[in-house]
This record gives structure tokens, sequence and C-alpha cells, in this order.
């Protein structure tokens, strides 16, 4: 059997940057094997599958499965599985919401062509334990001068729990060496695979970051919705505007570009969209 298949450059408006995802479409027979063989095959950071919804007000069920495992929620896999439902349905503009293991997210998207612009309302922040500064900078090859005086690394989710961990200064990010084993030993007692090193400029509301994962193909993933959404309860909880323009993916040669910002208690984090390849795939 057949599947139709997309895949689409996401948070960026030009293809082959920003951060790639797979999407399989009327996915309602596969089983959880198949798909995360097929996640390891595409060897991107996620490969979605678009189910039949199984509670009610959901418009789809947006199954999400890294290299490694299935995951219950993501930013750059909800925008851009968005987008290609709204292709595949032939509507330019819609609003749907998302079914995943998270709960549900209301998606807006509008669509002209290959291109879109999509964004994803996100859960309501959680905010979990701050974390030593100087064993953070220790596992990404950084030193003590590198900690931010104000801004301590912490564990915050809107849905996929995430390190957030801010530098004094945009070289440092770029600087960073991760070290997996250390990454592993801090990471594994917060219950999170994800560290996310970032930068914040106040003046300007921009933020370089770069995010560290197991769960993505060579440890770093080219553009993290659901960190940035973390990143943004982040600082506004700690007195920074509400709204965040994150870049992400430059060391890696995958330009990216997220904006987030506060919607009452929830961050609605959007990009553009680019999609690269119509097609089908048989897995069966």
């Amino acid at each position: 059997m057949a599947h139709p298949y997309t895949v689409l450059d996401v948070f960026t408006d030009t293809p082959l940057a920003g951060n790639a995802l797979a999407v399989v479409h009327e996915a309602d027979g596969l089983d959880e094997e198949t798909m995360q063989r097929f996640a390891r095959e595409t060897r991107l950071a996620e490969t979605t599958f678009v189910q039949p919804p199984t509670v009610q007000g959901a418009d789809y069920r947006n199954r999400i499965f890294t290299i490694v495992e299935e995951v219950p929620f993501a930013g750059h896999p909800s925008l851009g599985t968005a987008v290609a439902v709204a292709r595949a349905r032939g509507e330019s503009e819609a609003t749907y919401v998302q079914q995943t293991g998270a709960g549900l997210q209301p998606v807006e998207v509008r669509v002209d062509g290959d291109r879109a612009y999509a964004s994803v309302l996100q859960e309501p922040a959680r905010f979990g334990p701050e974390v030593d500064s100087a064993r953070v900078m220790a596992a990404l090859g950084l030193e003590a001068s590198d900690v931010h005086a104000d801004l301590p690394p912490q564990v915050v989710s809107t849905g996929l729990p995430t390190l957030v961990a801010p530098v004094a200064d945009q070289a440092g990010v770029s600087r960073a060496v991760p070290r997996f084993e250390a990454i592993d030993a801090l990471l594994e007692p917060l219950e999170t695979q994800n560290l996310y090193l970032a930068h914040h400029e106040p003046a300007s509301g921009r933020a370089r970051a770069r995010m560290f994962s197991r769960l993505v193909q060579e440890g770093e993933d080219a553009a993290t919705g659901s960190a940035a959404g973390p990143l943004c309860a982040y600082l506004a909880a700690r007195g920074r505007e509400p709204r965040v323009e994150v870049s992400q993916g430059v060391e890696m040669g995958r330009p990216s570009l997220l904006a987030a910002e506060l919607e009452g208690d929830r961050v609605r984090v959007g990009g553009g969209v680019v999609a690269i390849v119509d097609g089908s795939v048989r897995l069966r």
C-alpha cells in the first residue's frame, strides 16, 4: 500500500535550510514498529505520521518519531505536519487542532503554493529545577566565564521538557563543543534529553541558540520549536519581554528562524515552511 508523502523544510523560507521533516499521510494502518523503522530510515530529526484523531475536538492525530523513539510533542513537526495536511486538503488558510501525546494544540496555517507560514500554540509552561551553571558549561566545553550572571539554567516544558541554558554572549553559543557523556549524566536525573544553549539580547529581542540531543542525528538539531517555546516562557518569567526571535542551525549550515510569543499562559511558536518533496512511500 502506498502512502502519500511530503518532505518540508521548517522554520525557513528557503529550500534546503531550516529543519527538514518527513510526513506520511493516511498512516492509520501502520503499527509503531513500522513507524519507528521508517523514522530511522529517513534519518531526519523527526518523521511524522498523520492518523485519524482518537479524542474529541482534534482534526487529526500527529504521531512524532525521532530516530530513537516516539516523542509526545515537538515544534517543527507540528508546523510542518499542519502545512502538509493543508496542502493535501487543498486549503490555503486553516486552523487545525492537532492531537499529540502532550494534548491538543491549535495550529494556524497560511499556504501559498510550496511556501507557507504556520504557528502552534504550545502547552502552558511548566518550570522544573534550576541546575548548576558551571556543570552545564563544562558539559558543553565552555568556561565558567561563559555563565550568564542573571539567568541560571532551568528545565522548562511547553510540551517537551528542555534544559534551557543561557550564556553570557553569542560567541559562547558558537564555541560550544558538546560532551555527550557529560550531557547524558546531567540530563538523566532531570528526565529530559534536550539541552538548549542560548544567548538573548534584550535590546533587540533576538536570541541565538543551539540544541543538543541524543534524539537527533549527529546530536544537534537545526531548529527546535519545542525549545523556543520554553526559552520564551523562561525569559518572560524572569522579567524580559514576552517574545523572542531565535536564530538557530547556523553552525550546522541549516540557518533557521523561529518566532515565539506568549499568549496568556501559552507560547505561540511560528515560522516559514517550504515543501520540497511530494510523492508516496510503500511501507508494507
